[in-house]
């Protein structure tokens, strides 16, 4: 792997201009909790997953990079750094050997979901499937209103195929809803389930991401969140929920219009998760490739 080597100038600006990029999400997120206000969709990208706003907005170069100047031995203060004559790098041994079952697990998960066609016609049921038959005191996002009523949202997801194969969607699914699925995922089938489709292995890529942090580029890591974003929004405007009001009109599954949309919407997101899907295996590889003397 060559090295690619930026000045004090080049690595700063990159770095700042990172900072910027991600402060548009996670300023509004750290206003929102000020001031004690929920939100339906964008809660999830900070509450579902676990990587915190400061780590998002931090900026890490990845394998093969080094820092040049006096500043960048500001990067010492993690253990997976190492200084040389010429600057500061990611130590990929290290870092390969302390992660070396999460590495290995994202290989394995991302080549195989990558290596499967894309499946449309879920319809975004997961979301329906976690409120079936709940009482209204019940529903995780019960400030927000049902769009079609309790009854009417149980009514779609008993009258459609309910097809859901991902296991981080499927676990919260309601007790009732859970013999309703055509498949029964497990974390131990995981590997063998997911495919590119799938809206949560899209947004799941922002996961994949940051537990790579810090030798997953801070670049990719923000391209990862910026897809697991809009997906997340597609993901809630096909839900059971009403939120015009926040600005998110319906993509009512329950209708053949709705169902036509949301399938367009999804091949789009699978397609934009492709390159971002190919570049976090294209790390994985190098990760497993690093040197192990030692181990």
């Amino acid at each position: 792997m060559g090295v690619v080597v930026l000045s004090e100038a080049e690595w700063t600006a990159r770095r700042d201009a990172h900072a910027a990029r991600v402060r548009a999400w996670t300023g509004p997120h750290h206003e929102r909790k000020a001031a004690g206000i929920k939100h339906p969709v964008l809660d999830f990208l900070f509450s579902y997953y676990s990587h915190r706003p400061s780590r998002l907005e931090r900026w890490h170069p990845g394998p093969g990079v080094l820092l040049e100047g006096g500043k960048a031995r500001d990067y010492l203060r993690w253990p997976v750094y190492r200084e040389t004559a010429d600057g500061v790098e990611l130590d990929v041994a290290a870092f390969a050997r302390e992660r070396a079952k999460t590495v290995a697990f994202a290989h394995r998960l991302l080549t195989a979901t990558a290596s499967r066609a894309p499946r449309f016609g879920c319809f975004g049921l997961h979301e329906w499937a976690m409120v079936y038959r709940q009482r209204p005191d019940q529903v995780r996002h019960r400030a927000w209103p049902l769009r079609l009523g309790s009854a009417g949202t149980d009514a779609v997801v008993e009258s459609q195929r309910v097809q859901c194969g991902h296991f981080d969607a499927f676990r919260f699914f309601t007790p009732q809803a859970r013999p309703l699925n055509a498949l029964q995922p497990t974390r131990e089938t995981q590997v063998d389930l997911e495919q590119p489709g799938c809206l949560h292995a899209s947004m799941d890529l922002f996961k994949w991401s940051y537990k790579l942090d810090p030798a997953t580029p801070s670049e990719l890591v923000a391209d990862c969140f910026e897809l697991a974003l809009r997906v997340r929004e597609l993901d809630m405007r096909a839900s059971p929920y009403d939120l015009a009001e926040l600005g998110y009109p319906p993509v009512p599954i329950e209708t053949a219009e709705g169902r036509a949309e949301y399938v367009r919407r999804q091949s789009a997101f699978a397609e934009q998760a492709a390159p971002l899907r190919a570049a976090l295996i294209g790390l994985t590889r190098t990760l497993l490739d690093a040197p192990v003397a030692g181990v």
